[in-house]
């Protein structure tokens, strides 16, 4: 006769300092008792263990209990072992990765995000830090709220609390191989290049002053483009080589590509500057595509004119879905990161926008951001962990520096 009676379950938990061999000793005894594993947790938090292991409850389950709690003793740890029946139940529909990010992260913070994710019906079903140094990274697997209703309250909350949030559907995609997209100036790079050739024509400051206007959406692009540009015209061309050699690349830049070209990443960078920069900058990194304006160049002078169309914001755009088309992914795979106007397009273009560094009117738009200055803290939105970083980066023979103690 069939039943929907549910299994009786043991849930052994085993906490105490971590040593070699505690996890091989109470499976151990476990195996003795013929049991069947359903669930197992352990986590480590500065050597304190803390262990969980959910079983088939044995017919004589008093002697297993008896059994479980003499190894603890010799072990010098504690354990409770509670009988109960059936698994665990399953997470709620609407999982998403919730990553915190701080510099430092307080304990208000985090006291802050938990709540609104308790008022919004979730429940955080697991907890493990990505990263320590240089800065503090949570990442937090929540279930019960639709991750677009939970990303718009915890924006604010993040806002309120000067920290980072950024929410992501717990799928696939997150595991897979993605097209990563990136603006260039004030994103990969520190600051403008425009601005970095108009000090060798003397306009540096009425340059800046009309970048930063059509960053935050002032200004049409195109038209303010061909403006400062033509505030160019009799640069020797050689002035660019030396912008080149003084460029700075954003911190974590190199570390971010790095590590996930080694996990089959594909990387573009589609800019609103020059292939004359860009073209070098990909080429240097490792950067499979790259798309930016062409300066012209007539007798070794900068002519202050523009080859061809304009790379604007509709063309970076453009630019993210031929590259998703040739490297065979689709949009939803694709990542983009940028800071200024100009990048609103792409990020909406992509599965997942990033505003790094951004104007106000970018952050409000992209589905979230980061303002810490590293660049690779992107890899733990990611789900990777610093420490794989650089485990990955030791096996390969690159010295990452130590965190301060």
């Amino acid at each position: 006769m069939a039943t929907d009676a549910k299994p009786e379950t043991l849930l052994i938990t085993l906490t105490g300092k971590d040593r070699p061999g505690v996890t091989s000793a109470i499976f151990a005894t476990l195996a003795r008792a013929g049991v069947e594993v359903v669930d197992v947790e352990q986590i480590v938090l500065r050597r304190r263990l803390v262990l969980g292991v959910l079983v088939t409850a044995p017919r004589d389950w008093k002697r297993l209990r008896t059994d479980i709690e003499r190894v603890a003793e010799e072990l010098g740890m504690t354990v409770d072992v509670d009988r109960g029946t059936g698994d665990n139940r399953p997470r709620p529909h609407g999982r998403s990765h919730v990553t915190v990010i701080g510099t430092p992260l307080k304990a208000s913070a985090m006291s802050a995000i938990a709540g609104r994710i308790a008022d919004s019906g979730a429940n955080i079903d697991r907890i493990e830090r990505m990263a320590r140094y240089p800065v503090t990274a949570i990442d937090l697997h929540v279930s019960g709220a639709d991750p677009e209703a939970l990303r718009a309250v915890l924006a604010g909350e993040a806002a309120r609390q000067g920290i980072d949030v950024a929410v992501q559907p717990a799928n696939l995609l997150r595991r897979g191989m993605r097209l990563i997209v990136m603006d260039v100036d004030s994103t990969l790079i520190q600051g403008e290049v425009i601005e970095m050739i108009a000090a060798h024509a003397g306009c540096e400051a009425e340059v800046a002053a009309i970048t930063e206007a059509a960053m935050r959406g002032e200004l049409d692009f195109e038209q303010s483009l061909r403006e400062r540009v033509r505030l160019l015209a009799g640069v020797p061309a050689t002035a660019l080589d030396e912008v080149y050699d003084a460029i700075l690349l954003a911190p974590g830049a190199r570390t971010m590509v790095r590590t996930l070209r080694r996990l089959g990443y594909r990387f573009a960078i589609v800019s609103g500057g020059f292939t004359q920069i860009t073209d070098r900058l990909a080429a240097e990194l490792g950067i499979h595509f790259s798309r930016a304006n062409e300066l012209e160049i007539v007798d070794g002078v900068l002519t202050g004119g523009i080859v061809g169309d304009v790379v604007d914001r509709s063309g970076k755009a453009r630019a993210l879905r031929e590259f998703a088309a040739e490297v065979g992914v689709s949009e939803a795979a694709t990542i983009a990161i940028g800071d200024g106007a100009n990048d609103l397009d792409m990020l909406n273009a992509a599965g997942l926008g990033i505003a790094y560094n951004a104007k106000p009117l970018v952050r409000d738009a992209a589905d979230t951001s980061v303002n810490v200055p590293y660049l690779d803290a992107i890899l733990y939105l990611l789900g990777i962990s610093r420490e794989e970083i650089e485990a990955a980066d030791a096996e390969a023979g690159y010295v990452t520096p130590a965190p301060p103690v």
